[in-house]
């Protein structure tokens, strides 16, 4: 296949996207979905333009979906700005950690003993499938650094730190499938891979995101030179140092970047003040102000500023910006990749986990846990209906794949996982829009 024709074909995706916005934006529907229908006309089921071998793209798709996830987990990083003492955050922890293992256990179950896989086999496919994805809920979480709402906080925190806490457990998946008898194992896994990597990911990618942050401002201020750096080199850099930092020390990438973006938030909320609005919130891009390139314009009344305010509202808006344009556009190719692959792998008995996970484990999970006044039953019910499985859930399978699984479960994996990520991008992208409406107007109707 051409390089020249996967260009056209993907600016075809986008201009359609980009033309029918305006229709979309008024129907039952989200842009994963479209492109997953997309996909599939353009694939071997439908004109034949586009065709993709799995089992030789399973390399570079393997990093292809890493740097969706990173790019989307800083991004999430950078809209939570509550402290971690508020109560979003314990919403966010119960969904990430107990809700999750919760999930993995009860998928492993059903695949164990409803479809008579191998533990090993159940293990890993339920850690593939069990976390919520950063990159196709975009509509379910946080909209900005304002937005403190129960439902959209919560499933945003979920989705940034379960994609770094289902690893131990894809790890367990392939252990049992791999091990060599070796009785210490188990213990070898709970220390290195859960003990060890989660907090430490965390807390590399937590220190870098503030201490870089601080300095940046610092630095910025000191040459005034406020308005006018490259904010998405910054984030680039923030990133990449951020995931190889706790790689290098055997921590998960995904934390770090994710805490990265905490950190950030969290020295610019140093900067401004917690009492204060978002800082990019104060300092706003104009588009076309006369002799200043556009994304170093600001307007409003900024006179009454502190220059630390103003250097992070800038840098804050860019960053987001930036890593929001990357976040999407990733979402648009590996979704059409998927429509493409999809007819070729898909699997019936998709339809039995999919319904299992969507309508009993991941509403269960929710409901049993201890919420106290955290959630009313109306948000427990919408944060169990919203587990997105998406473009995390392709990462884990390429990472899998990758990773000296026998043919007859990589080719299982492969199935079941394509097919209930389609399932989902189909089922939560019809119910999202009109779900999130209603929980809005009932909301206004409270207060």
């Amino acid at each position: 296949m051409s390089f020249i024709l996967w260009v056209a074909v993907l600016g075809a995706v986008l201009l359609t996207l980009a033309l029918t916005s305006s229709y979309l934006r008024w129907m039952p529907v989200t842009t994963s979905a479209v492109c997953l229908a997309l996909g599939v006309g353009i694939g071997p089921a439908g004109l034949g333009l586009l065709k993709l071998d799995i089992d030789d793209a399973s390399s570079w798709m393997e990093h292809l979906t890493e740097v969706a996830v990173l790019f989307s987990l800083f991004v999430s990083g950078l809209k939570l700005r509550s402290p971690l003492k508020e109560k979003n955050w314990r919403i966010a922890f119960g969904l990430a950690g107990p809700v999750m293992v919760l999930t993995i256990g009860g998928l492993c179950l059903v695949l164990h003993y409803g479809l008579q896989l191998s533990w090993g086999a159940s293990m890993l496919i339920g850690s593939i499938l069990a976390p919520t994805d950063p990159v196709l809920a975009a509509l379910v979480q946080v909209n900005d650094a304002r937005d403190d709402d129960s439902v959209r906080f919560g499933l945003s925190g979920e989705a940034g730190l379960n994609d770094g806490i289902a690893f131990p457990f894809v790890i367990l998946g392939l252990l049992l499938l791999q091990h060599d008898g070796n009785p210490g194992w188990v213990g070898d896994w709970v220390l290195r891979s859960v003990l060890w990597a989660v907090p430490a990911g965390l807390l590399t990618g937590y220190w870098m995101g503030r201490g870089i942050g601080r300095v940046t401002l610092s630095l910025r201020i000191k040459n005034d030179d406020s308005t006018l750096s490259p904010n998405d080199y910054l984030a680039l850099a923030l990133i990449a140092l951020a995931y190889v930092g706790a790689e290098s020390i055997h921590a998960y990438g995904f934390l770090s970047v994710f805490a990265a973006g905490l950190g950030l938030r969290q020295a610019e909320v140093k900067s401004t003040g917690e009492s204060q609005p978002p800082a990019e919130h104060l300092v706003q891009p104009v588009v076309g102000h006369q002799n200043v390139e556009p994304q170093h314009a600001v307007h409003g009344d900024t006179e009454h500023l502190e220059d630390t305010q103003v250097a992070a509202g800038i840098m804050m808006g860019d960053m987001l910006a930036f890593g929001s344009l990357v976040e999407r556009a990733m979402e648009v190719f590996l979704v059409t990749l998927l429509g493409v692959v999809l007819i070729a792998h898909w699997d019936w008995r998709a339809l039995l986990v999919s319904g299992v996970l969507f309508c009993l484990i991941r509403p269960l999970s929710v409901a049993v846990m201890p919420w106290g006044g955290l959630l009313d039953g109306r948000q427990r019910l919408l944060i169990g209906w919203f587990g997105i499985r998406g473009i995390g859930s392709l990462y884990y399978l390429f990472y899998a794949l990758n990773h000296g699984l026998d043919h007859s479960v990589a080719t299982l994996c492969t199935d079941l996982t394509l097919s209930v990520v389609a399932l989902s991008i189909l089922i939560h992208g019809v119910s999202t829009q009109p779900t999130l409406a209603h929980y809005e107007r009932s909301k206004k109707q409270v207060f």
